[in-house]
């Protein structure tokens, strides 16, 4: 009798060697989708490879397992916000790795290569949210997400730790992402991808990583199109050290390990990963040094980041970018901090002020409070203190500079941009619609355990979902966003600035630009640089 599919998972040969994949589908309906987990696409970076950059991954002899998805790279523990991604169940240093699903081991689809987020610090391609099965077979695509280095491992800059091969001693998480597409470039026939249509997508800190790999020179050519979900475009103080503070860091750490620095190569990973975090730790303005206020991200080394986003030229690409209808959500949602009244909402305003260039906290932050609650009474939209801070918070870290880089980019680019506003209201405790709430309804996996409660699995949740499965997957094929459920959808200008807005209830629309008066605040704040409109395109 014949072996069914399910039987008999594919074996396919990379440059490394033979591979056993295993059945990952059918999922919802769609093709049967085969999976291939925890694929090494460089060396792990242990010992002496930590600080290093990426050295190709060590061939073997035989076949391959790639059935069990393995764990995250190493983080600090515990519960991040309310809808964020399914955790992995455990972390190592060791766990750089691929996951590749594919509805057919033959054939040249197009392939979607995902970036997750996590603030450089945290979140794993082994997370359940992404598990690519239903966005491969749906979209019948190659799915391609992965895990690189995070936190001190990752993101860090000191002349002590130079790599003896190519002289660099920064951005090692960005190095193994930029080494991860050139894999995907040679390996992906193998899994019935097509290497000359590679799209990136990514989240948060993963859209800014899309943004910057796009603009390397040597992957001119490999990446086709970006797709930037709630990118967290790069800038100091709040999300990236300075040279110099990230200096000062590395100085500090290896005297508080008792080590110098190169001797931080041979610190236990747990002890210097907490020994970081602690260093980082409190009130941003009494922190041993002034940039890393919120996150610690790509430190600009004069190479493989020469600048911070909004001074760079914008990716000549064609670009599909997505915001969320409340990023700042994210940060208030069930037991996290958020004010009662307007003299909390004044309070914690002012303190989250403290991790940008604002020059009186006090002073901006009675003047946010003052042109939001306007704006949403001219709008319509709720002014209680939680929804002010919750939309100051998100515009302030996420859509001021999204939107304002993609008005650049539609000007200066001769590609298309196309803009969507991701509206689905996610449920109690929760509320709004959170920054990350776009990935369990892109991957489909809204209706695991970790998720239900917060997005459902209902007809409207499976319909969202669906719809923007089609649009992503359709866009990764040839640049056009399609779906049968969406009206024509043009692309933006800052003459007409249409966007898609998708995850109401009532079906998707084409609207203006929703909440742009808000973001006028942040024009002439002083908390962070505003775009550079002399950058031009990037290709």
């Amino acid at each position: 009798m014949a072996q069914t599919w399910q039987t008999r998972p594919p074996v396919v040969r990379i440059p490394a060697g033979a591979l056993r994949g295993t059945a990952a589908g059918p999922a919802g309906g769609a093709a049967p989708v085969h999976a291939f987990l925890g694929v090494p696409f460089m060396a792990p970076p242990v010992g002496p490879l930590r600080f290093a950059s990426p050295r190709p991954a060590r061939p073997w002899t035989g076949v391959r397992p790639a059935a069990v998805t393995p764990p995250a790279f190493l983080q600090p523990e515990g519960p991040g916000p309310i809808g964020a991604p399914a955790p992995a169940p455990v972390s190592a240093e060791h766990a750089v790795h691929a996951n590749i699903w594919t509805p057919d081991v033959h054939g040249s689809r197009p392939v979607l290569v995902y970036v997750h987020g996590g603030g450089w610090r945290a979140g794993s391609a082994s997370s359940p949210t992404f598990d690519g099965a239903r966005l491969a077979g749906r979209g019948d695509l190659v799915v391609v997400t992965f895990n690189h280095r995070l936190g001190p491992f990752g993101y860090g800059r000191h002349e002590q730790l130079a790599d003896p091969d190519t002289g660099r001693c920064a951005n090692w998480g960005l190095q193994d992402q930029a080494a991860l597409v050139e894999w995907v470039r040679s390996a992906v026939a193998a899994f019935g991808g097509d290497p000359e249509n590679i799209t990136l997508c990514g989240t948060s800190a993963g859209g800014a990583a899309v943004w910057q790999l796009a603009l390397l020179p040597r992957l001119r050519g490999t990446v086709r199109r970006l797709v930037l979900v709630s990118a967290a475009h790069l800038w100091a103080p709040a999300y990236a050290l300075e040279p110099d503070d990230a200096r000062t860091a590395f100085d500090a750490l290896a005297d508080r390990l008792g080590v110098d620095v190169p001797g931080l190569r041979t610190v236990d990973a747990d002890k210097l990963l907490a020994a970081w975090e602690e260093y980082f730790g409190g009130s941003p303005d009494r922190r041993p040094v002034a940039s890393g206020r919120c996150y610690r991200g790509p430190v600009p080394d004069g190479d493989l980041v020469p600048g911070y986003d909004v001074h760079r030229p914008v990716p000549d690409l064609p670009t599909l970018t997505v915001t969320t209808d409340t990023e700042g959500s994210f940060y208030t949602a069930g037991a996290l901090p958020h004010p009662a009244d307007d003299t909390e909402l004044l309070g914690m305003v002012r303190a989250h002020l403290l991790h940008g260039r604002a020059g009186d906290p006090e002073r901006t932050a009675a003047a946010a409070v003052r042109h939001y609650r306007a704006r949403a009474r001219e709008e319509g939209r709720a002014d209680d203190a939680v929804s002010l801070y919750a939309e100051i918070v998100g515009d302030s870290l996420f859509r001021h500079q999204i939107v304002r880089l993609t008005e650049r980019g539609a000007v200066r680019s001769g590609t298309p941009r196309f803009f969507m506003h991701f509206e689905y209201a996610v449920r109690p405790p929760a509320f709004g619609t959170p920054h990350e709430a776009t990935a369990p309804l892109l991957f489909g996996t809204h209706g695991i355990p970790w998720h239900r409660e917060i997005f459902g699995d209902g007809p409207v949740e499976r319909e969202v979902s669906h719809t923007l499965m089609d649009l992503v997957s359709s866009f990764a094929r040839d640049s056009v966003p399609r779906s049968e459920a969406v009206p024509y959808w043009p692309a933006f200008t800052p003459a007409d600035p249409r966007v898609l807005c998708l995850g109401s209830p009532a079906g998707p629309r084409i609207a203006a630009l929703p909440k742009a008066a808000q973001l006028e605040f942040w024009d002439t704040a002083g908390w962070h640089p505003a775009p550079d409109a002399r950058s031009g395109p990037g290709r």
